[in-house]
């Protein structure tokens, strides 16, 4: 399976898994750029998969169905138009016409019935887990979102990290905001500036170097527990109030 990305709007990714003639895509916001690569290429479209109900993840399915009718995988516990093939956790899904298997995780915060799909070394994560960032906290709490990402941080830290936006660059700002003395933050700095001043994606990252890089990972780390107890005035007293102040402090970056 090959995933390739393919844009939309202003800085979303549409992922597109591929195996042989066929694709699967994730998060299909505009049904165009999928139709042109599916009629450029000769492929032909067997699922779609989507992660949240925003509308810049779901706004191409009606017309991408009216190409063709093929299953929507989706979450259950979200007003999605289209979906067919509801989910929840614990669940796992072999995608049609790819093969490969997906679990499913639930990853509350970003919106309530926010799914992340993990399998074959991929973590395709909608808007949950960013390049050096994470979501905003539109329907969820810093408790939930916490959770969810301390799951994701779990996972074997070869796995590639395939968020829907590229939004790598501005939240390395933020992170060496956050932790200013990190040589690894600067190294990333100046690897992701030579990808986007080559136009190329920022993204997939491994979660090892997420780990190594985002403050939204980095809750029992020392300079990031002292930046939160900076922005609070007064320590933290755990992981979610370390998480909960930095994330209030990137709404305002």
């Amino acid at each position: 399976m090959d995933v390739l990305p393919l844009r939309a709007f202003r800085d979303n990714y549409i992922w597109v898994l591929r195996s042989g003639s066929r694709v699967a895509v994730v998060d299909p916001g505009d049904a165009d750029p999928v139709i042109d690569f599916l009629e450029r290429e000769r492929l032909s479209l067997s699922a779609i998969l989507i992660t949240h109900h925003h509308r810049d993840h779901t706004g191409g399915i009606a017309k991408l169905l009216e190409h063709t009718c093929v299953p929507v995988f989706g979450p259950a516990d979200e007003p999605i138009p289209g979906v067919t093939v509801p989910l929840r956790e614990p669940a796992s899904i072999e995608v049609p016409g790819i093969g490969a298997v997906f679990e499913v995780i639930s990853v509350p915060g970003h919106t309530l019935g926010h799914l992340a799909y993990y399998g074959a070394n991929v973590l395709l994560c909608g808007d949950t887990l960013f390049g050096c960032g994470c979501g905003r906290l539109f329907e969820g709490t810093p408790g939930q979102m916490w959770q969810s990402l301390s799951r994701l941080a779990a996972l074997p830290g070869d796995t590639l990290v395939y968020c829907a936006h590229e939004y790598t660059q501005a939240n390395l700002r933020f992170a060496r905001a956050v932790e200013p003395d990190s040589a690894a933050l600067l190294e990333r700095s100046a690897a992701v500036a030579k990808l986007r001043g080559e136009g190329r994606p920022t993204v997939p990252s491994t979660l090892a170097e997420e780990l190594a890089t985002n403050p939204f990972l980095r809750w029992d780390a020392p300079a990031v527990i002292a930046a939160a107890r900076g922005r609070r005035g007064s320590p933290p007293r755990d992981a979610v109030e370390v998480f909960a102040a930095i994330r209030e402090w990137k709404n305002g970056f």
